[in-house]
């Protein structure tokens, strides 16, 4: 069929969804990325890729599959691909002699999990406008499919995992979240071999709910108690409690489960993403970062509290209030007491001017994005 005569009118591309829909709900998880190929080359598409992130976030992996273009990972900087999955935008790429190489961000709802990537001989605004639709739809198949399957995750790991990451990888909610008022993401570094270092949020209303925690010790003791802290928090925060009666509910388990030697440093957070107002409640902690304008302006402190187990006091809750714009940077100790080349601990010093450097870099791409749109 000539490209010429190729089908991609909006009734066509609803027939083409619908079917794929119809399709998928009782495929196999194996055979979800084989019918995608399928059903793009109806559309004249070709050598058809799904990429997934791996857990190091380093780089994306293609989807092992019938009638997919199964090549080299593609490195998260510097590639098309990491492009389109960092920005969350569509990259196309002219090809030699002809042809236009598209890469699509798959978010699944606004956690980006990965791109498909395909070659048209030719793209205009139909394409375009099915494409992005076909990609959504791909992800949230991925997403609905990988729950209960493990060949997503044999894709994405490139290293053996410890048991203890395993557990931990389980308890984590998606990569990163984005609505207009509000965006979080996330890092677990190393990615195969953590421990009791551990993050969770939810956003209810307008209240953005998060934990960072980081339990004591390593391997799977310190990933048991991560699990209990973790537990203890969302079920806390489904009751719709106050953000020290949530630290006193996980002191509670903690203690109870584990005894009087042992703790989990916290953070617990929520921020009204109508207001800006911020409630900080530092277990252990090193003091988030705020960045403003590009650069680091100040740590954001709070009272004195003692780690989650310990049976501390009723903590005092600490107020900020953020401004549009604002970067709110939370980290373990397992950053700044790692050790480098010279034997010193990386410290808060180090890790301050990458910080404000990257957000310069994120506050001129976002004036120039508003100076263009």
């Amino acid at each position: 069929m000539g490209e010429a005569s190729v089908d991609r009118s909006e009734g066509f591309g609803e027939r083409l969804l619908g079917v794929l829909l119809d399709r998928a709900r009782l495929l196999p998880p194996q055979l979800i990325a084989p019918l995608v190929a399928e059903e793009v080359a109806r559309i004249g598409g070709r050598d058809v890729s799904i990429l997934l992130q791996d857990y190091a976030q380093e780089l994306l992996v293609p989807l092992p599959g019938k009638k997919l273009h199964v090549g080299q990972p593609e490195p998260m900087l510097d590639s098309p691909a990491g492009r389109a999955f960092l920005r969350g935008d569509v990259v196309e790429v002219p090809q030699t002699p002809s042809g236009v190489r598209m890469y699509l961000p798959l978010l699944g709802g606004s956690d980006t999990v990965g791109v498909m990537a395909l070659t048209l001989d030719a793209i205009g605004h139909d394409d375009r406008r099915l494409l992005s639709r076909l990609s959504g739809l791909v992800a949230d198949m991925l997403v609905t499919k990988g729950a209960y399957t493990d060949q997503f995750f044999q894709a994405r790991h490139r290293e053996p995992m410890s048991v203890s990451a395993e557990i931990q990888w389980s308890l984590l909610p998606p990569t990163s979240m984005s609505v207009p008022q509000v965006e979080v993401a996330r890092i677990l570094e190393p990615a195969y071999r953590v421990a009791g270092d551990s993050f969770d949020y939810a956003l209810n209303d307008n209240i953005l709910h998060a934990a960072v925690i980081d339990a004591m010790g390593h391997g799977l003791d310190a990933a048991t108690m991560a699990t209990v802290a973790i537990g203890a928090y969302r079920h806390a925060r489904r009751v719709c409690i106050s953000l020290a009666e949530k630290y006193a509910f996980m002191d509670d388990a903690i203690s109870r489960q584990f005894g009087p030697d042992h703790f989990v440093k916290a953070q617990l957070m929520h921020v009204n993403i109508a207001t800006g107002e911020m409630e900080l409640v530092n277990a252990g902690h090193p003091a988030p970062l705020l960045l403003r304008d590009g650069r680091v302006v100040q740590q954001l402190e709070s009272a004195t509290t003692l780690p989650v187990g310990f049976g501390g006091e009723e903590p005092r809750v600490r107020e900020h209030t953020l401004q549009q714009g604002d970067r709110v940077l939370c980290y373990t100790d397992g950053i700044i007491e790692e050790h480098v080349n010279d034997g010193e601990q990386f410290g808060e010093e180090r890790l301050i001017p990458p910080m404000a450097t990257h957000a310069r870099d994120q506050a001129d791409q976002s004036r120039c994005c508003r100076r263009t749109c």
